[in-house]
C-alpha cells in the first residue's frame, strides 16, 4: 500500500509519499509560497538528485497538481500513475472534543473541521484546502484526517478544564486541547518497540523541545496531561511564544503600552520567549552560543528555559506518581547536548543518571543516553510524524475495507 502524507500551511505544502510495506520514503518536499509567483516547488527521490523549481502556484490544489505529476513523471516519478496511491492522510491542526482518533474524511468530518476553526483559524482553514484540493484531482481516494490534539483526548476532566466559569467551557468550549499529539504518540510507541516495554505498563514523559515545545505524561500509553493549552502558547519557553504567564500582565501591558488585543497576542506569540528574553536569537544554538560567549541575554533565557522544562517533568512525576522513561524529540531535544544534560542534571532524585559519552553526540541518532543503574530510562528518538499519519492511515483504510467487505 502507498500512502501521501500531506501538511498544508497557509502558504505552504509539505509531502511525503510512502510505502507501506516497509515505510519506506518514496518521495518527499514541500512547495513554499503558495499564492505567489515566486512559490518554490522542493522533490526529493532517496538517491537522486533534488529538483527545485521557482514558478507561479496561486492555489493549494495547484501545489497538490505540480506533487502528483512528479510523482508520477516518466523520469523522476515513483508510481506510474494516481491510481497506486492508495489513500492520503492529511495533518488537521485541531480536532476539538469531537475526535479523539484520526477518521475517514466524510462531509461530517469536514463539518466538523470547520467549527473547530475558531480553535485554530491560521491552521484548520489551510488543512481543509488540501483535503478539497485532493478530492478534486483524485476524488476516488480516500482522504484521512490525523488529528494533532486527538492523542491528549483521553486527558482526565480535570486535567484539561481551567478554573474560570464553567459557562465559557459550555458555550465555548475553553479547555486545555494539547498539540503535538501525532509526535508524543509516535516517540512513545517508538520506545515500547526499541525496548520490547509494554505501554500499558509504563509512565513515559515525552519532551517534544523545538521552536514550539511541549511536554506530555503518557500513563499507561495514553496522554493524562500536556503542557500547551487551548491554544499553542501555554506551558515551555519557546522560541517566540512566552508560555506560561500570570494572565493579569495581559490587562496591565495593554494599559501601559496602548496595544489592542491583536498586538499584545502577536507579542506573546512573536516576540517573546528565547528571543524576548535574550533580544538576539529564537535559535537554541544561537542561545547556546551567546552562553558560551557570556551573553547577558542568552544567558538568561537559557537558564528560564531549562528551569521551566525541569518544572514540568517534576510536575507530571507527581500527576503520574513516578516516570519510568523521559524521552527526548524535536529540534532542540534531538540535537541539543547541552539542554539535555542540564536538564536532567536537575532530575537526579529521581534516580536519574545520564552517561556523558551517549549523551555528548548532536547527531539526531535514536537511542539510550542513561548510565546501566539509572532508575529511569533516557531516550533521544527522533520524531517522525509524517510516518506516524501513514500508519494511521493505513489503518483506517484497512478497517474500512474489513468493515465494507463484511457488509
Amino acid at each position: 500500500m502507498k500512502v501521501l502524507v500531506v501538511n498544508c500551511g497557509s502558504s505552504s505544502l509539505k509531502y511525503q509519499l510512502f510505502n507501506m510495506e516497509n515505510e519506506e520514503v518514496l518521495a518527499k518536499g514541500i512547495v513554499e509560497r503558495i499564492g505567489m509567483d515566486t512559490a518554490i516547488f522542493q522533490y526529493e527521490r532517496p538517491g537522486f538528485e533534488t529538483v527545485k523549481e521557482v514558478s507561479s502556484i496561486l492555489e493549494h490544489k495547484d501545489a497538490l497538481n505540480k506533487v502528483l505529476k512528479a510523482i508520477t513523471d516518466e523520469k523522476m516519478g515513483v508510481i506510474s500513475s494516481i491510481s497506486e496511491i492508495a489513500a492520503v492522510g492529511h495533518r488537521i491542526a485541531h480536532g476539538g472534543e469531537q475526535f479523539a482518533d484520526s477518521v475517514i474524511v466524510t462531509k461530517d468530518v469536514i463539518e466538523a473541521v470547520r467549527k473547530n476553526i475558531e480553535l485554530a483559524p491560521l491552521h484548520n482553514p489551510a488543512n481543509l484546502k488540501g483535503i478539497f484540493g485532493f478530492s478534486e484531482l483524485a476524488g476516488d481516494i480516500p482522504n484521512v484526517c490525523v488529528f494533532d490534539t486527538a492523542f491528549h483526548q483521553t486527558m482526565p476532566t480535570e486535567h484539561y478544564m481551567y478554573a474560570i466559569p464553567r459557562a465559557l467551557y459550555n458555550k465555548h468550549k475553553i479547555r486545555r486541547y494539547g498539540f503535538h499529539g501525532t509526535s508524543h504518540k509516535y516517540v512513545s510507541q517508538r520506545y515500547s518497540e526499541i525496548t520490547g516495554e509494554d505501554l500499558k505498563t509504563k509512565k513515559i514523559i515525552s519532551c517534544h523541545i523545538g521552536n514550539g515545545a511541549s511536554i506530555t505524561a503518557i500513563e499507561y500509553g495514553k496522554s493524562v496531561d500536556t503542557s500547551m493549552g487551548m491554544t499553542p502558547l501555554e506551558g515551555l519557553i519557546m522560541g517566540t511564544r512566552s508560555g506560561d504567564i500570570d494572565p493579569a500582565i495581559v490587562p496591565f501591558v495593554m494599559v501601559k503600552e496602548d496595544l489592542n488585543v491583536h498586538e499584545v497576542n502577536s507579542m506573546l506569540n512573536k516576540h517573546s520567549g528565547l528571543v524576548g528574553i535574550s533580544g538576539i536569537s529564537a535559535d537554541m544554538r544561537e542561545i547556546t552560543d551567546g552562553v558560551v560567549s557570556g551573553h547577558e541575554g542568552a544567558t538568561l533565557a537559557y537558564n528560564m528555559y531549562i528551569h521551566r522544562i525541569k518544572k514540568y517533568i517534576g510536575s507530571y512525576c507527581a500527576v503520574m506518581n513516578g516516570v519510568d522513561a523521559i524521552i527526548f524529540t524535536g529540534g532542540v531535544g534531538e540535537n541539543s547536548d547541552l539542554v539535555r544534560k542540564d536538564v536532567c542534571a536537575g532530575l537526579t532524585f529521581l534516580g536519574l543518571k545520564i552517561d556523558p559519552s551517549l549523551n555528548e553526540t548532536r547527531k539526531p541518532k535514536e537511542r539510550s543516553i542513561h548510565e546501566g543503574d539509572s532508575k529511569v530510562d533516557v531516550y533521544i528518538i527522533p520524531t517522525n510524524e509524517e510516518l506516524m499519519i501513514a500508519r494511521d492511515t493505513q489503518r483506517l483504510v484497512k478497517e474500512n475495507e474489513a468493515v465494507t467487505t463484511l457488509v
